[in-house]
């Protein structure tokens, strides 16, 4: 059922619209008015995924998903130390590793580094 709503609130907000919504509001209850002019949600997700939300789930309550995996995938594009991702997401270091790891066997990610330009191609 998480990963039914995971998958849903993913589709619905696209993937810069979820990822603000579980930065905002992760692992928590969170109700969603049909008028969204009495919510900070508009100011947190933005104005066009605050009213898709608000469409598809009225006066209703959701469960933010923790979506840890999805998150981090994000901070390693985002060039961030397995260090900084363990803070933002409440974890170990090692349990980063874990999560990374278990992330690349699903779907490989992107490098950690940009390729620097200036440096020659030795092999």
């Amino acid at each position: 059922m998480a990963e039914d709503l995971f998958n849903d609130l993913l589709a619905l907000l696209g993937e810069d619209g979820f990822f603000s919504l579980v930065e905002a509001h992760a692992g928590v209850r969170l109700y969603v008015p049909a008028d969204l002019s009495r919510s900070e949600l508009s100011a947190t997700i933005g104005n066009d995924a605050a009213h898709r939300l608000a469409k598809s789930y009225p006066g209703g309550y959701i469960r933010v998903p923790l979506a840890r995996e999805f998150r981090a995938r994000r901070y390693v594009s985002d060039e961030l130390s397995n260090r900084d991702i363990a803070k933002r997401l409440g974890l170990t270091e090692s349990g980063v590793e874990r999560l990374l790891k278990r992330a690349r066997k699903q779907k490989p990610l992107g490098p950690r580094r940009k390729k620097d330009p200036r440096q020659i191609e030795m092999f």
